[in-house]
């Protein structure tokens, strides 16, 4: 493993310093010592409930008992197994502070972003999370990087928008299944690496542990409202809550551990401190991932031109020092065609805030934009959102 150090410089440089001054907290939230200590014993805890149904499933009454309950609710089922009953009556205890009108506007304001808020999932998302290299060894471990990039892209941005439309985290809606089917992959995928003999548990901790979740679910929430709002997104303090809450209840729904659900926006800056200090440490094999996701990029109809906007998004944000070792090209002119549309996209919102109507109207079009976006998907890719690919890996 490459030796470098945890390295918080992704704040000091780039995209990520502007946004901690534009748009983070006025007051310092960086961990302590013992925060730190504390934080990192997460890396060693995996998903108990998650782990014993996977293990459950080589029965078919145990498969055919999740599918039921997932569609209907547990108490519907005649006599499920222990393993899925214990885990649904813990995802459908619903937590105190759920609010399902907060849900609903988080969800309008990311749909209002339409395609735009793509870029931020894979310029940024992704590509920011290749430098928590204990994070990637799963992915690493399948030796199809190379291959698979461009399919793993289309089935996480077809997630993403599946779990953010308005509506679908209802129980028995396909957002809120879909985020369950996720969590149950992340225990396969844990029961496969466990199994491995050259998983090195010292130098990369345990597999898909909660330290790694929690940092998923940071990067699809707080720096997704970052990235969006350096592309001239403007989101009211309502909607950037909104859309934090919507995330800690699929984080809920993901099996993230409740001390590990950011409740406001100070509490996901501290969290997203405490994952640059001490998960940012890239390898080698965080340059072969974003080598294979610039890839998936060439290969897109738009071909070099899509693949120099959005390596010039990931330079801006991420800074020059994560930049160069991930070897992003250093494309100065797009670089600067980027943050001209970014200030075109900041004019017209603010525009929009002041236009009686428009908000609406932009909720509609990011709607439709979305749907088009996913029928184009499935067009290049069979979507199967069971992700019984997945599970039978």
């Amino acid at each position: 493993m490459d030796q470098r150090l945890p390295d918080p410089e992704l704040f000091r440089h780039g995209g990520f310093k502007v946004a901690a001054k534009l748009f983070g907290p006025a007051e310092d939230l960086r961990g302590t010592a013992e925060q730190v200590r504390r934080f990192r014993e997460y890396a060693q805890a995996e998903d108990p409930l998650a782990d014993a149904v996977v293990a459950s499933m080589s029965s078919p009454q145990a498969k055919a008992a999740f599918e039921e309950a997932l569609e209907k609710g547990v108490g519907q089922v005649r006599h499920p197994p222990r393993e899925v009953r214990e885990f649904f009556e813990a995802v459908e205890a619903a937590p105190y502070w759920l609010d399902h009108d907060r849900l609903e506007r988080g969800a309008r304001a990311i749909t209002r972003t339409g395609l735009l808020g793509l870029f931020p999932l894979g310029d940024m998302s992704l590509m920011g999370g290749y430098l928590a290299s204990r994070a990637t060894k799963s992915l690493v471990a399948t030796g199809q990087i190379e291959h698979m990039a461009g399919r793993r892209l289309i089935e996480t941005a077809a997630w993403w928008i599946d779990v953010t439309t308005p509506g679908k985290l209802r129980r028995g809606e396909s957002g809120y299944a879909s985020a369950i089917r996720v969590r149950l992959v992340h225990a396969h995928v844990r029961a496969a690496m466990n199994r491995r003999p050259d998983w090195d548990y010292e130098a990369w901790d345990r597999p898909v542990n909660q330290v790694q979740t929690t940092g998923t679910l940071l990067l699809f929430s707080l720096v997704f409202v970052l990235g969006t709002q350096l592309l001239g997104i403007r989101y009211t303090d309502r909607e950037r809550a909104d859309i934090l809450h919507l995330w800690r209840y699929v984080g809920w729904l993901m099996g993230v551990e409740e001390d590990l659900l950011p409740a406001n926006e100070d509490d996901a800056w501290r969290l997203l401190w405490l994952l640059a200090s001490t998960e940012f440490i890239p390898d080698e094999d965080s340059k072969r991932l974003a080598k294979a996701l610039q890839a998936t990029h060439d290969a897109s109809p738009a071909g070099k031109l899509l693949s120099r906007v959005h390596s010039s998004i990931s330079r801006l944000v991420l800074g020059k020092n994560n930049a160069d070792f991930l070897e992003l090209p250093n494309d100065l002119v797009t670089q600067g065609a980027v943050l001209t549309a970014a200030a075109v996209n900041f004019a017209a919102e603010t525009a929009r805030r002041h236009i009686p109507g428009a908000t609406a109207l932009q909720e509609l079009i990011g709607t439709l934009e979305r749907r088009r976006y996913v029928d184009r998907l499935a067009k290049i890719v069979r979507l199967d959102p069971t992700y019984a690919r997945h599970m039978a890996a």
